[in-house]
C-alpha cells in the first residue's frame, strides 16, 4: 500500500513538472496574440505574471543548480556527482573520481548554457521563442542531457555503475533528510 502511494505521488509529480510549463507557455502564446489596449490592463498584468513566473523559475533553477555544482568543484572540496556516486557505491576507485568531477563540471556547463540561453533569449528573441525554450525544450533538454551522460558512462569507463532513476531518486531523497546525531559517549 504505502508502495502505491508513493508510486502515485512520484507519477503525480512527474506529470506537475511536465503539464504546468507546457500550461505557462500555452498561456503566454494566447495572450501573446491578444493586443490589450493599455499595458496595466488585466490580461496585460495576467501575461506579465506568467512571463515572470516562467523567468524566475527557470533562472532561480538553474542558478541556483549552477552554483550548487559549481561549488563543489573547488579545490578542496568532494565535486557533487562524486559525492553521490560514493553514497550509492561506497568506495570510489579513481578512474570514477575522476570521471565524476568530469561530469559535474559538464552538469555546470549545461546549466550555464541554459542561463545564458534563456536570458539572451528573453532579452533578444520575440516572447514566444524564449517560452517555447523555457517551458517546453527544458525536460527534453535535461533528459538528453542524461542520456548523454549514460552514454558517455557506458563509452569511457571500463566497469560503469548501472543504477536506475528511481535509486537516484532515493538516494537524493535519503540526502535530504536530517542526519542522526551520533551517541555520545558517558
Amino acid at each position: 500500500m504505502a508502495v502505491a502511494a508513493a508510486t502515485r505521488t512520484r507519477l503525480l509529480a512527474i506529470a506537475a513538472v511536465a503539464v504546468v510549463p507546457i500550461v505557462f507557455h500555452v498561456v503566454i502564446v494566447e495572450t501573446s496574440r491578444i493586443h490589450f489596449a493599455s499595458s496595466l490592463s488585466l490580461g496585460a498584468l495576467f501575461r506579465t505574471g506568467f512571463v515572470t513566473a516562467s523567468a524566475l523559475t527557470h533562472w532561480t533553477i538553474y542558478g541556483g543548480l549552477l552554483l550548487t555544482f559549481g561549488l563543489t568543484l573547488r579545490p578542496g572540496r568532494e565535486p557533487l556527482i562524486t559525492a553521490m556516486a560514493r553514497k550509492l557505491h561506497g568506495a570510489v576507485p579513481d578512474e570514477l573520481a575522476i570521471y565524476t568531477r568530469r561530469v559535474t563540471l559538464a552538469w555546470c556547463c549545461f546549466f550555464a548554457a541554459q542561463l545564458t540561453t534563456s536570458i539572451a533569449l528573453f532579452l533578444f528573441a520575440p516572447l514566444v521563442i524564449w517560452s517555447f525554450f523555457v517551458n517546453v525544450l527544458d525536460i527534453p533538454m535535461v533528459v538528453a542531457m542524461y542520456a548523454a551522460e549514460y552514454l558517455c558512462r557506458l563509452y569511457c569507463l571500463q566497469n560503469p555503475p548501472r543504477h536506475t532513476l528511481a535509486e537516484i531518486f532515493d538516494m537524493v531523497a535519503e540526502a535530504r533528510k536530517p542526519r542522526a546525531e551520533p551517541a555520545s559517549l558517558p
